[in-house]
Protein backbone atom coordinates (compact mmCIF):
# COMPACT_ATOMS: atom_id res chain seq x y z
CA UNK A 1 0.00 0.00 0.00
CA UNK A 2 1.38 3.55 -0.75
CA UNK A 3 0.26 6.92 0.12
CA UNK A 4 -0.33 7.95 -3.61
CA UNK A 5 0.18 6.14 -6.23
CA UNK A 6 3.58 7.19 -6.67
CA UNK A 7 4.85 7.25 -2.78
CA UNK A 8 5.83 4.44 -1.13
CA UNK A 9 4.68 3.86 2.24
CA UNK A 10 8.21 3.81 3.77
CA UNK A 11 9.16 7.27 1.55
CA UNK A 12 10.61 9.08 4.83
CA UNK A 13 14.23 7.85 4.79
CA UNK A 14 14.85 6.27 1.65
CA UNK A 15 16.87 6.87 -1.05
CA UNK A 16 16.11 8.81 -4.32
CA UNK A 17 17.86 10.10 -7.20
CA UNK A 18 16.87 12.86 -9.11
CA UNK A 19 18.69 14.61 -12.35
CA UNK A 20 21.78 12.88 -11.60
CA UNK A 21 21.55 14.51 -7.61
CA UNK A 22 21.65 11.70 -4.75
CA UNK A 23 19.44 12.61 -1.65
CA UNK A 24 17.69 11.17 1.12
CA UNK A 25 13.57 12.05 1.51
CA UNK A 26 13.15 13.56 5.06
CA UNK A 27 9.40 14.83 4.58
CA UNK A 28 6.17 13.76 2.84
CA UNK A 29 2.81 15.59 3.03
CA UNK A 30 1.25 19.16 2.08
CA UNK A 31 2.85 22.70 1.98
CA UNK A 32 0.15 25.15 2.80
CA UNK A 33 0.45 27.49 -0.03
CA UNK A 34 0.73 25.00 -2.68
CA UNK A 35 -1.35 21.64 -3.25
CA UNK A 36 -0.70 18.58 -3.53
CA UNK A 37 2.04 15.86 -1.85
CA UNK A 38 5.53 17.22 -1.61
CA UNK A 39 8.95 15.48 -0.95
CA UNK A 40 11.52 17.00 1.40
CA UNK A 41 14.68 16.28 0.16
CA UNK A 42 18.35 16.51 1.73
CA UNK A 43 20.40 16.91 -0.86
CA UNK A 44 24.05 14.92 -1.02
CA UNK A 45 25.12 17.95 -2.66
CA UNK A 46 23.74 20.86 -0.37
CA UNK A 47 24.93 23.43 -3.69
CA UNK A 48 21.23 21.32 -5.19
CA UNK A 49 18.88 22.68 -2.15
CA UNK A 50 17.64 26.06 -1.56
CA UNK A 51 16.75 25.93 2.13
CA UNK A 52 17.14 23.92 5.44
CA UNK A 53 13.91 22.40 5.62
CA UNK A 54 12.02 25.46 6.44
CA UNK A 55 9.32 26.99 3.86
CA UNK A 56 7.66 30.29 4.85
CA UNK A 57 8.98 30.59 8.82
CA UNK A 58 7.46 26.95 9.08
CA UNK A 59 10.14 24.09 9.68
CA UNK A 60 9.26 21.07 7.65
CA UNK A 61 12.14 18.87 8.02
CA UNK A 62 15.47 19.25 9.36
CA UNK A 63 19.02 19.24 7.10
CA UNK A 64 22.70 19.08 8.20
CA UNK A 65 23.79 22.15 5.73
CA UNK A 66 21.98 25.13 5.40
CA UNK A 67 21.47 25.24 1.92
CA UNK A 68 20.55 20.96 1.43
CA UNK A 69 17.50 20.72 1.33
CA UNK A 70 14.17 21.52 -1.11
CA UNK A 71 10.81 20.14 -2.12
CA UNK A 72 10.01 18.26 -5.12
CA UNK A 73 7.34 16.41 -6.48
CA UNK A 74 7.17 12.48 -5.78
CA UNK A 75 6.52 11.55 -9.58
CA UNK A 76 10.15 13.34 -10.04
CA UNK A 77 11.87 10.92 -7.76
CA UNK A 78 13.58 7.70 -8.74
CA UNK A 79 12.95 5.20 -5.63
CA UNK A 80 15.28 2.67 -7.22
CA UNK A 81 14.71 -1.16 -8.22
CA UNK A 82 15.10 -4.15 -5.78
CA UNK A 83 18.18 -6.23 -6.00
CA UNK A 84 17.59 -8.93 -8.56
CA UNK A 85 16.50 -6.40 -11.07
CA UNK A 86 19.54 -4.90 -11.58
CA UNK A 87 20.80 -8.11 -11.37
CA UNK A 88 19.01 -9.65 -14.11
CA UNK A 89 19.50 -6.21 -15.86
CA UNK A 90 23.09 -6.44 -15.89
CA UNK A 91 23.75 -10.15 -15.93
CA UNK A 92 20.29 -11.37 -18.36
CA UNK A 93 16.57 -11.92 -18.74
CA UNK A 94 14.58 -14.44 -18.00
CA UNK A 95 12.89 -15.54 -21.21
CA UNK A 96 14.68 -14.09 -24.56
CA UNK A 97 14.40 -10.36 -23.90
CA UNK A 98 17.57 -8.46 -24.76
CA UNK A 99 20.41 -8.24 -22.11
CA UNK A 100 19.96 -4.58 -21.00
CA UNK A 101 22.38 -2.59 -18.62
CA UNK A 102 21.24 -1.19 -15.25
CA UNK A 103 19.70 1.70 -17.10
CA UNK A 104 17.22 -0.12 -18.98
CA UNK A 105 19.20 0.52 -22.53
CA UNK A 106 19.89 -2.84 -24.41
CA UNK A 107 23.22 -3.94 -24.81
CA UNK A 108 24.78 -4.35 -28.08
CA UNK A 109 27.17 -6.44 -30.01
CA UNK A 110 27.58 -3.92 -33.30
CA UNK A 111 23.81 -2.65 -33.98
CA UNK A 112 22.75 -5.92 -32.76
CA UNK A 113 20.84 -6.42 -29.20
CA UNK A 114 22.60 -9.23 -26.99
CA UNK A 115 20.06 -11.63 -26.45
CA UNK A 116 19.98 -14.47 -23.69
CA UNK A 117 19.13 -17.43 -25.05
CA UNK A 118 18.69 -21.35 -24.09
CA UNK A 119 16.41 -22.93 -21.53
CA UNK A 120 15.18 -22.04 -18.24
CA UNK A 121 18.00 -24.45 -16.79
CA UNK A 122 20.80 -22.80 -18.83
CA UNK A 123 20.11 -19.62 -17.89
CA UNK A 124 19.81 -20.84 -14.33
CA UNK A 125 23.00 -22.12 -14.64
CA UNK A 126 24.41 -19.05 -15.99
CA UNK A 127 23.17 -17.06 -12.73
CA UNK A 128 24.47 -20.24 -10.48
CA UNK A 129 27.93 -19.33 -11.79
CA UNK A 130 27.99 -15.97 -11.01
CA UNK A 131 30.95 -15.30 -8.71
CA UNK A 132 31.68 -11.66 -8.87
CA UNK A 133 28.47 -9.53 -9.30
CA UNK A 134 28.74 -5.37 -10.08
CA UNK A 135 25.60 -3.63 -9.36
CA UNK A 136 27.56 -0.36 -8.74
CA UNK A 137 25.34 2.79 -9.45
CA UNK A 138 22.18 0.70 -10.64
CA UNK A 139 19.69 2.14 -8.11
CA UNK A 140 19.39 -0.74 -6.14
CA UNK A 141 17.73 0.59 -3.07
CA UNK A 142 15.77 -2.57 -1.59
CA UNK A 143 14.66 -6.23 -1.78
CA UNK A 144 11.21 -7.21 -3.02
CA UNK A 145 11.32 -10.99 -2.57
CA UNK A 146 14.42 -11.57 -0.11
CA UNK A 147 14.21 -15.71 0.06
CA UNK A 148 14.50 -15.96 -4.08
CA UNK A 149 18.16 -14.28 -4.17
CA UNK A 150 19.73 -17.34 -2.84
CA UNK A 151 17.89 -19.38 -4.88
CA UNK A 152 18.90 -17.01 -8.76
CA UNK A 153 22.45 -15.88 -7.87
CA UNK A 154 23.75 -17.91 -4.50
CA UNK A 155 27.69 -18.51 -5.60
CA UNK A 156 28.14 -14.70 -5.69
CA UNK A 157 31.78 -14.29 -3.28
CA UNK A 158 32.44 -10.65 -4.52
CA UNK A 159 29.87 -8.00 -4.45
CA UNK A 160 29.74 -4.21 -5.64
CA UNK A 161 26.99 -2.15 -4.52
CA UNK A 162 28.37 0.88 -4.72
CA UNK A 163 27.06 4.03 -5.60
CA UNK A 164 23.19 3.21 -5.33
CA UNK A 165 19.91 3.90 -3.12
CA UNK A 166 20.08 1.90 0.20
CA UNK A 167 19.55 3.85 2.69
CA UNK A 168 20.15 1.34 5.83
CA UNK A 169 22.01 -1.72 7.02
CA UNK A 170 19.32 -3.55 7.50
CA UNK A 171 18.74 -2.80 3.68
CA UNK A 172 22.35 -4.38 2.81
CA UNK A 173 22.01 -7.28 5.57
CA UNK A 174 18.59 -8.52 3.19
CA UNK A 175 20.66 -8.97 0.62
CA UNK A 176 24.16 -10.21 1.88
CA UNK A 177 22.01 -12.73 4.54
CA UNK A 178 21.14 -14.63 1.29
CA UNK A 179 24.35 -14.86 0.00
CA UNK A 180 26.04 -17.46 2.74
CA UNK A 181 29.50 -17.40 0.75
CA UNK A 182 30.32 -13.45 -0.03
CA UNK A 183 33.41 -12.39 1.22
CA UNK A 184 34.33 -9.19 -0.62
CA UNK A 185 31.76 -6.17 -0.54
CA UNK A 186 31.41 -2.64 -1.63
CA UNK A 187 29.31 -0.31 -0.28
CA UNK A 188 31.00 2.81 -1.06
CA UNK A 189 28.75 6.16 -1.86
CA UNK A 190 25.80 4.66 -0.11
CA UNK A 191 24.18 6.61 2.89
CA UNK A 192 23.42 4.00 5.69
CA UNK A 193 21.44 4.52 8.67
CA UNK A 194 22.68 2.33 11.56
CA UNK A 195 20.40 0.33 14.03
CA UNK A 196 19.83 0.88 17.42
CA UNK A 197 21.47 -3.10 17.51
CA UNK A 198 24.13 -3.73 15.02
CA UNK A 199 25.30 -6.79 16.40
CA UNK A 200 21.66 -8.36 15.16
CA UNK A 201 22.82 -8.22 11.60
CA UNK A 202 26.40 -10.34 11.98
CA UNK A 203 24.85 -13.44 10.71
CA UNK A 204 24.43 -11.18 7.26
CA UNK A 205 28.33 -10.70 6.98
CA UNK A 206 29.34 -13.78 8.78
CA UNK A 207 32.15 -14.78 6.09
CA UNK A 208 32.66 -11.52 5.43
CA UNK A 209 36.54 -10.67 5.15
CA UNK A 210 36.97 -7.37 2.81
CA UNK A 211 34.15 -4.23 3.07
CA UNK A 212 34.95 -0.69 1.50
CA UNK A 213 32.82 1.90 2.66
CA UNK A 214 34.57 4.73 0.88
CA UNK A 215 32.74 8.29 0.07
CA UNK A 216 30.10 7.81 2.75
CA UNK A 217 31.07 10.80 5.27
CA UNK A 218 31.29 7.80 8.51
CA UNK A 219 33.54 9.12 11.61
CA UNK A 220 35.58 6.54 13.44
CA UNK A 221 33.03 6.19 16.15
CA UNK A 222 30.12 5.50 13.49
CA UNK A 223 32.81 2.51 12.01
CA UNK A 224 33.39 0.92 15.60
CA UNK A 225 29.31 1.30 16.78
CA UNK A 226 28.98 -0.94 12.80
CA UNK A 227 31.59 -3.31 13.87
CA UNK A 228 30.41 -5.86 15.31
CA UNK A 229 28.43 -6.94 12.25
CA UNK A 230 31.17 -7.95 10.48
CA UNK A 231 32.90 -10.35 13.31
CA UNK A 232 35.81 -11.74 10.88
CA UNK A 233 36.53 -8.86 8.41
CA UNK A 234 40.09 -8.88 7.43
CA UNK A 235 40.50 -5.73 5.39
CA UNK A 236 39.08 -2.64 5.50
CA UNK A 237 38.85 -0.19 3.27
CA UNK A 238 37.64 3.10 5.07
CA UNK A 239 39.12 5.88 2.41
CA UNK A 240 37.72 9.35 2.02
CA UNK A 241 35.33 9.32 5.03
CA UNK A 242 34.89 12.26 8.01
CA UNK A 243 37.20 10.19 10.32
CA UNK A 244 39.62 12.81 12.08
CA UNK A 245 39.46 11.51 15.61
CA UNK A 246 40.43 7.87 16.50
CA UNK A 247 38.99 5.47 19.38
CA UNK A 248 40.77 1.97 20.44
CA UNK A 249 39.00 -0.94 19.34
CA UNK A 250 37.72 -3.37 21.95
CA UNK A 251 36.36 -6.38 21.16
CA UNK A 252 36.30 -5.14 17.57
CA UNK A 253 38.28 -5.50 14.39
CA UNK A 254 40.62 -7.19 15.99
CA UNK A 255 40.74 -9.71 12.86
CA UNK A 256 42.08 -6.48 10.84
CA UNK A 257 45.45 -7.22 8.52
CA UNK A 258 44.65 -4.27 6.58
CA UNK A 259 43.11 -0.97 7.39
CA UNK A 260 42.42 1.61 4.92
CA UNK A 261 42.45 5.16 6.14
CA UNK A 262 43.28 7.28 3.01
CA UNK A 263 42.30 10.91 2.23
CA UNK A 264 40.62 11.49 5.88
CA UNK A 265 41.17 14.51 7.86
CA UNK A 266 42.66 13.06 10.97
CA UNK A 267 43.34 15.18 13.58
CA UNK A 268 46.87 14.29 14.36
CA UNK A 269 49.52 12.05 14.49
CA UNK A 270 48.59 11.33 18.14
CA UNK A 271 45.57 9.57 16.59
CA UNK A 272 47.38 6.36 15.49
CA UNK A 273 48.09 5.46 19.03
CA UNK A 274 44.63 4.17 19.21
CA UNK A 275 45.20 1.55 16.33
CA UNK A 276 48.46 0.48 17.13
CA UNK A 277 46.99 -2.43 19.06
CA UNK A 278 45.66 -4.21 16.57
CA UNK A 279 46.95 -7.66 17.00
CA UNK A 280 47.19 -8.88 13.26
CA UNK A 281 47.46 -5.21 11.56
CA UNK A 282 49.95 -5.69 8.45
CA UNK A 283 49.26 -2.76 6.35
CA UNK A 284 48.39 0.47 7.10
CA UNK A 285 47.60 3.15 5.04
CA UNK A 286 47.75 6.91 5.78
CA UNK A 287 47.91 8.11 2.61
CA UNK A 288 46.26 11.99 2.16
CA UNK A 289 45.63 12.30 5.81
CA UNK A 290 47.32 15.34 6.90
CA UNK A 291 50.31 13.79 8.53
CA UNK A 292 53.14 16.25 9.47
CA UNK A 293 54.73 13.57 11.23
CA UNK A 294 55.24 10.27 13.06
CA UNK A 295 56.53 9.13 16.49
CA UNK A 296 56.22 6.46 18.77
CA UNK A 297 57.32 7.47 22.04
CA UNK A 298 57.05 4.17 24.17
CA UNK A 299 60.80 3.45 22.80
CA UNK A 300 64.41 4.88 22.87
CA UNK A 301 65.70 5.87 19.37
CA UNK A 302 67.72 2.51 18.76
CA UNK A 303 64.64 0.39 20.39
CA UNK A 304 61.70 -1.07 18.54
CA UNK A 305 58.29 -0.08 19.83
CA UNK A 306 55.37 -2.16 20.66
CA UNK A 307 53.12 -0.21 18.66
CA UNK A 308 52.13 -2.05 15.16
CA UNK A 309 54.00 -5.40 16.00
CA UNK A 310 52.55 -6.95 13.11
CA UNK A 311 52.83 -3.77 10.47
CA UNK A 312 54.94 -5.15 7.04
CA UNK A 313 53.54 -2.39 4.67
CA UNK A 314 52.76 1.78 5.57
CA UNK A 315 51.88 4.30 3.01
CA UNK A 316 52.19 7.74 4.04
CA UNK A 317 52.58 9.49 1.07
CA UNK A 318 50.57 12.86 -0.14
CA UNK A 319 51.63 13.87 3.38
CA UNK A 320 53.29 17.02 4.77
CA UNK A 321 56.21 15.34 6.62
CA UNK A 322 59.17 17.57 5.69
CA UNK A 323 61.61 15.80 8.33
CA UNK A 324 63.72 12.86 8.48
CA UNK A 325 63.21 12.78 12.39
CA UNK A 326 60.27 10.47 11.15
CA UNK A 327 61.76 8.15 8.92
CA UNK A 328 64.32 7.22 12.07
CA UNK A 329 61.20 7.21 13.97
CA UNK A 330 59.63 4.40 11.22
CA UNK A 331 62.75 2.20 12.22
CA UNK A 332 61.69 1.44 15.55
CA UNK A 333 59.03 -0.73 13.97
CA UNK A 334 59.65 -4.43 14.31
CA UNK A 335 58.01 -5.68 11.08
CA UNK A 336 58.38 -3.03 8.60
CA UNK A 337 59.18 -4.51 4.78
CA UNK A 338 57.66 -1.90 2.48
CA UNK A 339 57.20 1.74 2.76
CA UNK A 340 54.94 4.09 0.04
CA UNK A 341 56.37 7.43 0.57
CA UNK A 342 56.67 9.36 -2.85
CA UNK A 343 56.18 13.01 -2.83
CA UNK A 344 58.03 14.27 -0.06
CA UNK A 345 58.60 17.61 0.97
CA UNK A 346 62.40 16.30 1.51
CA UNK A 347 62.97 16.51 -2.08
CA UNK A 348 62.66 19.90 -2.26
CA UNK A 349 65.12 20.29 0.50
CA UNK A 350 67.43 17.41 -1.15
CA UNK A 351 66.61 18.78 -4.87
CA UNK A 352 67.11 14.99 -5.61
CA UNK A 353 64.35 12.55 -5.43
CA UNK A 354 67.09 9.97 -5.80
CA UNK A 355 69.01 11.48 -2.53
CA UNK A 356 65.67 10.84 -0.74
CA UNK A 357 65.56 7.40 -1.80
CA UNK A 358 68.85 6.53 -0.99
CA UNK A 359 68.72 8.32 2.36
CA UNK A 360 65.63 6.42 3.39
CA UNK A 361 67.13 2.86 3.00
CA UNK A 362 69.80 3.79 4.96
CA UNK A 363 67.86 4.53 7.38
CA UNK A 364 65.12 2.25 7.41
CA UNK A 365 68.00 -1.25 7.81
CA UNK A 366 64.58 -3.67 7.14
CA UNK A 367 62.97 -2.55 4.37
CA UNK A 368 62.68 -4.35 1.05
CA UNK A 369 60.57 -2.22 -0.89
CA UNK A 370 60.02 1.44 -1.31
CA UNK A 371 57.62 3.04 -3.39
CA UNK A 372 56.85 -0.32 -5.34
CA UNK A 373 60.10 -0.59 -6.28
CA UNK A 374 62.40 -3.34 -4.49
CA UNK A 375 65.55 -2.32 -2.78
CA UNK A 376 68.22 -4.47 -4.40
CA UNK A 377 71.87 -5.71 -2.48
CA UNK A 378 73.60 -3.40 -4.47
CA UNK A 379 71.24 -0.70 -4.05
CA UNK A 380 70.97 -0.96 0.11
CA UNK A 381 74.38 -1.15 0.00
CA UNK A 382 75.11 2.09 -1.53
CA UNK A 383 72.81 3.64 -0.44
CA UNK A 384 74.40 3.19 3.45
CA UNK A 385 77.80 3.26 2.17
CA UNK A 386 76.96 7.37 0.97
CA UNK A 387 75.01 8.17 3.98
CA UNK A 388 78.21 6.88 5.38
CA UNK A 389 80.70 8.98 4.06
CA UNK A 390 77.78 11.79 3.75
CA UNK A 391 77.10 12.32 7.60
CA UNK A 392 81.01 11.46 8.38
CA UNK A 393 82.46 14.73 9.22
CA UNK A 394 79.02 15.93 11.35
CA UNK A 395 79.70 12.41 13.30
CA UNK A 396 83.34 13.36 14.04
CA UNK A 397 82.72 17.12 15.48
CA UNK A 398 79.91 15.47 17.38
CA UNK A 399 82.70 12.77 19.00
CA UNK A 400 83.02 10.18 17.01
CA UNK A 401 86.36 8.43 16.63
CA UNK A 402 87.73 5.87 14.13
CA UNK A 403 88.91 4.22 17.11
CA UNK A 404 86.21 2.24 18.68
CA UNK A 405 87.53 2.87 22.87
CA UNK A 406 87.41 6.87 21.65
CA UNK A 407 83.79 6.64 19.47
CA UNK A 408 81.33 8.44 21.94
CA UNK A 409 79.34 10.72 19.70
CA UNK A 410 77.41 12.93 21.89
CA UNK A 411 73.12 12.40 22.37
CA UNK A 412 71.96 15.32 19.36
CA UNK A 413 74.13 12.85 16.56
CA UNK A 414 72.81 9.55 17.32
CA UNK A 415 69.22 10.71 17.50
CA UNK A 416 69.50 12.57 14.63
CA UNK A 417 71.31 9.26 12.85
CA UNK A 418 70.77 6.14 14.98
CA UNK A 419 71.50 3.97 12.44
CA UNK A 420 75.04 5.35 12.15
CA UNK A 421 76.80 3.64 14.41
CA UNK A 422 75.62 0.13 13.20
CA UNK A 423 76.80 1.07 9.69
CA UNK A 424 80.42 2.03 11.25
CA UNK A 425 80.07 -1.48 12.63
CA UNK A 426 79.17 -3.48 9.10
CA UNK A 427 81.65 -0.69 7.17
CA UNK A 428 84.02 0.34 9.59
CA UNK A 429 83.98 4.06 10.39
CA UNK A 430 84.45 6.65 7.14
CA UNK A 431 88.34 7.09 6.08
CA UNK A 432 89.16 11.00 6.31
CA UNK A 433 90.09 11.13 2.15
CA UNK A 434 86.12 9.79 1.89
CA UNK A 435 84.65 12.74 3.70
CA UNK A 436 86.89 15.51 2.03
CA UNK A 437 85.68 13.40 -0.99
CA UNK A 438 82.23 13.83 -0.35
CA UNK A 439 82.37 17.37 0.96
CA UNK A 440 83.78 18.13 -2.51
CA UNK A 441 81.08 16.82 -4.62
CA UNK A 442 78.23 18.21 -2.32
CA UNK A 443 79.72 21.61 -3.36
CA UNK A 444 79.98 21.06 -7.00
CA UNK A 445 76.89 22.22 -9.01
CA UNK A 446 75.29 19.18 -10.88
CA UNK A 447 75.58 19.74 -14.58
CA UNK A 448 73.86 16.92 -16.51
CA UNK A 449 74.70 15.38 -20.04
CA UNK A 450 71.47 15.12 -21.72
CA UNK A 451 70.08 13.74 -25.04
CA UNK A 452 67.17 15.60 -26.73
CA UNK A 453 65.44 13.69 -29.32
CA UNK A 454 61.96 13.89 -31.50
CA UNK A 455 61.28 10.53 -32.19
CA UNK A 456 58.10 11.49 -34.11
CA UNK A 457 60.35 14.12 -36.23
CA UNK A 458 63.18 11.63 -37.92
CA UNK A 459 64.35 14.84 -39.62
CA UNK A 460 65.25 16.76 -36.65
CA UNK A 461 68.85 16.33 -35.48
CA UNK A 462 69.68 14.79 -32.32
CA UNK A 463 70.69 17.46 -29.64
CA UNK A 464 73.30 17.43 -26.91
CA UNK A 465 73.04 19.79 -24.39
CA UNK A 466 74.21 20.50 -20.37
CA UNK A 467 71.78 21.40 -18.35
CA UNK A 468 71.88 21.75 -14.26
CA UNK A 469 69.70 19.35 -12.53
CA UNK A 470 67.99 22.10 -10.71
CA UNK A 471 66.50 23.83 -14.10
CA UNK A 472 62.63 23.48 -13.81
CA UNK A 473 60.58 21.61 -16.00
CA UNK A 474 59.18 24.81 -17.42
CA UNK A 475 62.85 26.44 -18.36
CA UNK A 476 63.45 23.40 -20.25
CA UNK A 477 60.33 23.82 -22.33
CA UNK A 478 61.24 27.58 -22.99
CA UNK A 479 64.54 26.42 -23.75
CA UNK A 480 63.36 23.94 -26.70
CA UNK A 481 60.93 26.35 -27.94
CA UNK A 482 63.98 28.67 -28.92
CA UNK A 483 65.67 25.42 -30.16
CA UNK A 484 62.68 23.81 -31.84
CA UNK A 485 60.64 26.77 -32.73
CA UNK A 486 57.48 25.35 -30.84
CA UNK A 487 55.50 26.80 -28.52
CA UNK A 488 56.39 25.58 -25.50
CA UNK A 489 52.56 24.82 -24.21
CA UNK A 490 52.55 22.22 -27.09
CA UNK A 491 55.74 20.07 -25.78
CA UNK A 492 55.01 16.82 -24.49
CA UNK A 493 58.18 16.05 -22.25
CA UNK A 494 59.49 11.98 -21.19
CA UNK A 495 62.27 10.88 -20.64
CA UNK A 496 64.50 7.29 -20.71
CA UNK A 497 67.21 6.25 -18.59
CA UNK A 498 70.13 5.29 -19.39
CA UNK A 499 70.00 2.32 -17.30
CA UNK A 500 66.50 1.06 -18.08
CA UNK A 501 64.05 1.13 -21.04
CA UNK A 502 61.22 2.96 -19.44
CA UNK A 503 59.69 6.16 -21.04
CA UNK A 504 59.01 8.76 -17.75
CA UNK A 505 56.69 11.63 -17.92
CA UNK A 506 57.83 14.93 -17.00
CA UNK A 507 54.36 16.55 -16.42
CA UNK A 508 55.34 19.08 -13.80
CA UNK A 509 56.54 22.28 -14.75
CA UNK A 510 57.38 23.50 -11.60
CA UNK A 511 59.46 20.36 -10.62
CA UNK A 512 63.41 20.96 -11.73
CA UNK A 513 64.87 17.87 -13.97
CA UNK A 514 66.69 16.28 -10.60
CA UNK A 515 63.14 15.82 -9.12
CA UNK A 516 62.66 12.74 -11.80
CA UNK A 517 65.81 11.36 -10.71
CA UNK A 518 67.41 12.43 -14.45
CA UNK A 519 70.89 11.53 -14.62
CA UNK A 520 73.77 12.24 -17.48
CA UNK A 521 73.42 10.24 -20.52
CA UNK A 522 69.94 9.97 -20.44
CA UNK A 523 67.59 10.87 -23.14
CA UNK A 524 64.72 13.67 -23.24
CA UNK A 525 61.59 12.61 -25.87
CA UNK A 526 60.18 15.63 -27.12
CA UNK A 527 56.72 15.39 -28.85
CA UNK A 528 53.91 17.50 -30.20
Amino acid sequence: MTQSDSVPCDAVGRRIIYRDEYGTVRFVGTVPSAPGIWLGVEWDNPERGKHNGTHEGVQYFQCSHPTGGSFIRPQKANFGVDFLTAVRDRYGQEGNQGIQDCRGNPLLWGKKPIEFLGSQDVKQRWFDALLVVSVSGCQVSHVKEEEEISEVCPNIIELDLAKNLLASWDKVAQITRQLRKLEHLDLSQNKLAIISNPVSLSDAFANLKALAIQHNGLTWAQVLECAPMWPVLERAHFASNAISELERPVGVLQSLTLLDLSSNPLADENQLVHIAYLPRLEQLILSNTGLTSLHFDDVQQDGKTAMFPKLKFLAIDKNQISEFSTVNELNKLQSLEQLKFSDYAMVEREKNAKTVRQLIIAKLGRLSVLNKTEISADERKGAELDYRKKFGMDWLKAGGHQDPEKNRPNKEFCAEHPRYQSLIEKFGPPEVFEMEQQKLFALKDQLLVLTIRCPDNPDQKLLEKKLPDSMTIQKVRGLLHRLLKIPGAELKLTYISSKMDVEIDMDNDLKPLSYYSIESGDCILVRW
